[in-house]
């Protein structure tokens, strides 16, 4: 039977494929716990492998840092139903929703302003792009 290994800050690094100011970070925003010292060096617990790999993919899924602890603890509690991580999951993807809508817009707007550029040897000075930033003429 294995026993469960523990791991130093660096190691638990190494394997999660963070580094160690992400831990540390991961720890002062209270989503992981650090360990007690065990003589010179703390001592995490491997699972914790596990929670910084979950944490990572929340964020690279558009969750906060605040959202994953809130997931994580889902996790720990009993009463907890997947219904409530669909909850949150439909939450985020209208978020994604929106924002993808504001970044259109936002394509839309810088589109119209490189239209203005027709001659791209004219001054800085003379530059319609830049007279659009500072008079626009358009206000939605």
């Amino acid at each position: 039977m294995k026993m469960k290994e523990s791991l130093t800050i660096g190691k638990l690094a190494m394997a999660s494929q963070v580094n160690v100011e992400t831990i540390r970070f991961y720890e002062r925003k209270g989503i992981l716990k650090q360990p007690k010292k065990q003589g010179a060096f703390r001592k995490y617990p491997d699972e914790y492998i596990t929670r910084i790999r979950f944490i990572k993919r929340s964020q690279e899924l558009g969750f906060t840092l605040k959202e994953t602890k809130e997931l994580l603890d889902l996790k720990i509690k009993n009463q907890s139903k997947c219904s409530d991580v669909l909850s949150k999951t439909e939450i985020k993807i209208e978020e994604i929703n929106q924002k993808i809508s504001d970044l259109k817009k936002m394509k839309q707007s810088l589109q119209a302003l490189a239209s203005c550029c027709e001659d791209i040897n004219q001054p800085l000075s003379d530059c319609p792009i830049l007279e659009c930033f500072i008079n626009p003429k358009d206000k939605k």
